[in-house]
């Protein structure tokens, strides 16, 4: 059994941005900037992508990288994680979105921290920082306690601020897509069904809030760029452009 490992899930069928992850950026496709920036940053955490196409899997075996085949029906990355971490066999898998190419390692690392601090799950945070953004409701918002744990998460502008008319609240906070789980609690999750609150935000990290898990999140000031729609890709192609 591995001690860790990333687990990248990846289809091609996104309702915002369909294709997204065979967008060429620069002349290499999106997931292959994903796949080659995790070796750079955790070259030591065996890699592998849960795909649901054969298109997918060829572009990634081409460069070098392992895939598992995983049902195009399955509801959520999560769930897809939690199938292919069968084959996989680790005790604690990273969850990166393959729309997710510039993380650094740090994020890595602070994710791993915030699990083996002992909640069920671990996620990143960072502060909203435009208000613009903090309305967008493709920028997902964490509501934190006190203790780190999440109490919410949703695309609505939350936590609201009655005093604060158009500008941010306090404990703004902009969700980055990632998570940290042990094989536990990801067979846990399959065995859950999707629930209400997930089916309505479209936010499968709900179904563990829902069945009473414990989501640790960790606040970081360190950004990401996920591409969730065109308009994404363009500020991607600048940031990339700016680093060469």
């Amino acid at each position: 059994m591995l001690d860790c490992a990333i687990v990248v899930p990846a289809r091609l069928g996104s309702q915002r941005f369909p294709r997204k992850l065979l967008q060429e950026v620069h002349g290499k496709p999106l997931i292959l900037w994903t796949a080659d920036n995790l070796l750079r940053i955790a070259p030591d955490v065996p890699l592998f992508f849960a795909v649901a196409e054969d298109e997918l899997a060829s572009a990634l075996e081409k460069a070098g990288h392992s895939c598992i085949m995983t049902d195009p029906d399955l509801p959520s990355g999560t769930d897809r994680i939690a199938i292919a971490n069968r084959e996989v066999n680790a005790r604690q898998v990273v969850n990166v979105q393959a729309d997710e190419p510039i993380l650094a390692a740090e994020h890595i690392s602070q994710l791993l921290a915030v699990l083996r601090s002992g909640p069920d799950v671990a996620t990143l945070a960072t502060p909203f920082d435009r208000a613009a953004d903090f309305a967008d409701p493709n920028k997902v918002k964490a509501v934190v306690a006190e203790n780190g744990q999440a109490l919410y998460f949703s695309r609505a502008p939350i936590p609201y601020d009655r005093d604060v008319k158009g500008g941010l609240p306090p404990q703004a906070y902009w969700h980055l897509g990632l998570y940290a789980y042990s094989a536990e609690v990801l067979e846990k999750f399959l065995a859950w069904k999707a629930s209400p609150l997930e089916q309505t935000e479209k936010l499968e990290q709900l179904r563990i809030l829902e069945n009473g898990g414990r989501i640790g999140v960790g606040i970081t000031a360190s950004r990401t760029i996920g591409v969730d729609v065109p308009e994404d890709l363009v500020q991607l192609e600048e940031f990339l452009a700016k680093q060469q």
